[in-house]
């Protein structure tokens, strides 16, 4: 079997609604899938993280740069072209978009593999510790109007979330600490004393505002306080995990192996958040998991992206061991963004349809039993929304 073409999809379209966090304001959907076709008939499908112009110089990376290494190689041979790959763009970025652009390759490499040995990809990386998964409802995003306003969307938004079934919320922060703190109070109040609800800064503060933050967030008894700071500081997260009593996650702006090493020996993260379609793929996401346990620190993936990535991370989450095991392990949970994402919803010819599942199955969903990912895109609706660049 060999590698005849590899073509990146770029989706796109205009949100009903502007939808922001602590960067930037965004109104486009976008979405960078790889297709990855062999001279037997067998197409894997991966994703690529990175949104909107980053997406389109990706596409530029996988096509111009990886398609020409890796055509004609077998495709079983992913570790192989993994390495191949990587050591030829080494000296043009161990990190970021060459990274992410391997990354969607590598995930459909998979995909091909568990096509052709009949298996879903759980089964491939060694079996599924769990049937269902816990997922999370990520909402109260940053929107272009007042802080009160905010606050009261955000009291609103959260209670509307836990009433979907959820196990848990996530908050976006980024008006600076004062205000960050009237959302989180806004938040805590939504969802009742006794819900988990999760705090995402996207490394806005300095150390000194991120222990404001944290402070409250020990009070209101927040789960997690994610991305505090800039991933660069490594320093600045062992200090904060050292002072707050609020768990500190973070990780989805690291990686590689390499990467993953240096962060985890800084031991500044209670929980470890990678970012399959970022980090190097699924090859290099199962080094990495194994890096984290061998730190005993736990792992929720981030998951930010269309059907293709959830499908991938419901497969990881399901064949991550449990870290400590017992009679009451800690369990990871599936990362769902619960704003308008038609690329997640309605991209596959047989939805995940999640939101359904954590409605009727308390808060948890199945992992998808067919071969390799156990998905497939509807083609149709990839060339509607291709964007023409």
């Amino acid at each position: 079997m060999k590698i005849t073409r590899i073509t990146s999809h770029v989706l796109r379209y205009a949100m009903p609604e502007r939808l922001g966090y602590s960067q930037q304001f965004y109104d486009q959907r976008t979405a960078h899938l790889v297709e990855v076709e062999t001279d037997e008939g067998v197409t894997g499908w991966g994703e690529c993280f990175g949104p909107g112009t980053i997406a389109l110089a990706n596409k530029g990376i996988v096509e111009r740069v990886i398609q020409p290494m890796a055509l004609g190689m077998d495709p079983l041979d992913r570790d192989v072209i993994w390495h191949k790959v990587y050591n030829l763009m080494r000296d043009h970025g161990q990190k970021g978009m060459p990274m992410q652009s391997l990354s969607g390759v590598d995930i459909a490499l998979w995909d091909i593999a568990g096509k052709v040995a009949g298996m879903p990809l759980h089964r491939l990386i060694g079996g599924a510790h769990r049937s269902r998964v816990p997922v999370y409802g990520y909402g109260m995003m940053l929107r272009p109007e007042s802080p009160d306003s905010l606050v009261a969307r955000f009291e609103d938004e959260a209670a509307a979330i836990k009433a979907m079934g959820f196990c848990a919320t996530k908050m976006k922060v980024g008006l600076g600490p004062r205000e960050d703190i009237r959302l989180c109070e806004a938040v805590r109040r939504g969802v009742g004393d006794d819900f988990r609800f999760m705090v995402d800064a996207n490394h806005c503060y300095t150390t000194s505002d991120a222990f404001r933050v944290g402070r409250a967030l020990e009070d209101l008894d927040a789960y997690w306080f994610e991305e505090p700071i800039a991933p660069e500081d490594l320093d600045g997260y062992r200090e904060l995990r050292a002072g707050l009593r609020v768990n500190i996650s973070g990780g989805e702006a690291e990686f590689n192996r390499w990467g993953w090493r240096s962060l985890l020996e800084s031991r500044g993260l209670d929980i470890a958040q990678p970012e399959v379609c970022a980090l190097g793929g699924i090859s290099e996401y199962l080094r990495v998991l194994a890096l984290c346990h061998a730190h005993f620190t736990p792992v929720v993936n981030h998951v930010w992206g269309s059907a293709i990535a959830v499908a991938t991370n419901l497969h990881l989450l399901a064949a991550m061991p449990p870290l400590p095991g017992g009679l009451h392990p800690w369990e990871p949970m599936l990362e769902f963004d619960t704003t308008d994402n038609k690329f997640r919803d309605n991209l596959l010819t047989e939805p995940l349809d999640i939101l359904a599942q954590v409605r009727v199955c308390d808060g948890t969903v199945t992992i998808p039993q067919g071969p390799g990912l156990g998905v497939a895109p509807d083609r149709d609706f990839i060339k509607h929304y291709t964007w023409d660049a």
